[in-house]
């Protein structure tokens, strides 16, 4: 079974947030005080983000790191629900 990364699912997500936001990387990266280069890093989940980087790159999308997080792990559960196979409990 392959390994499920949360950097991929977080990166993914804050593209997707990011685009929705109309932003291009480079708006993100100067609202965020992250450089662009560990910013693309972190979309293309090559890189982990510390919980201060996500705030800063969260708040620059305006959205909250709660939010952020309960989005995230929707999208965790989801893929955790596709993997694993579904078990009849006796009643």
């Amino acid at each position: 079974m392959k390994t499920i990364l949360i950097r991929k699912v977080m990166g993914e997500t804050l593209r997707e947030l990011r685009m929705c936001a109309g932003m291009t990387l480079r708006e993100v990266s100067m609202a965020s005080m992250v450089s662009l280069g560990y910013l693309s890093e972190i979309e293309r989940g090559h890189k982990e983000a510390s919980s201060e980087v996500l705030f800063a790159i969260a708040s620059a999308l305006d959205v909250s790191l709660s939010d952020l997080m309960i989005t995230i792990s929707g999208k965790l559960a989801a893929i955790e629900a596709e993997r694993m196979p579904r078990v009849a409990v006796a009643a």
